[in-house]
């Protein structure tokens, strides 16, 4: 997931929907597990807003997503949706996934570190459409 650099902005709506998952141990395997341990941690110190007042640049659920990846510069667009809506192919990416969590809750323009099973990436947040 991303390193803490800056404090996690959630609609009060995103943050019970992501407590249910973490609580519903909707864990496949170690990697989530781990995934999900850092998840609760993050939304520990998440500072929580009401639904209408989430800034317009904050990744929320059902976001569409432009990323840059740091090291290579290539760009990726995706939508953040529930785990029972991803689909790869459509560019539909889990909340709870590690790419998921990592953006949640970042603004445009801040960059966030993935966690993938071969390193980290780093990613800037180019666009955010809500």
């Amino acid at each position: 997931m991303q390193e803490v650099k800056n404090q996690i902005i959630l609609s009060q709506d995103d943050y019970q929907l992501m407590i249910s998952y973490v609580k519903g141990n909707h864990t496949r395997n170690s990697f989530d597990r781990n995934n999900v341990e850092e998840l609760k941690a993050e939304l520990k110190k998440a500072t929580l807003v009401k639904n209408d007042d989430l800034p317009g640049d904050v990744v929320r659920l059902n976001s569409k997503v432009k990323i840059q990846d740091e090291h290579n510069g290539k760009t990726f667009e995706l939508t953040l949706v529930t785990p029972h809506r991803a689909d790869i192919k459509q560019r539909r990416v889990s909340i709870m996934s590690p790419i998921g969590t990592a953006l949640i809750g970042y603004r445009k323009g801040q960059q966030v570190q993935w966690k993938v099973p071969s390193g980290e990436k780093t990613f800037t947040i180019l666009e955010v459409s809500n």
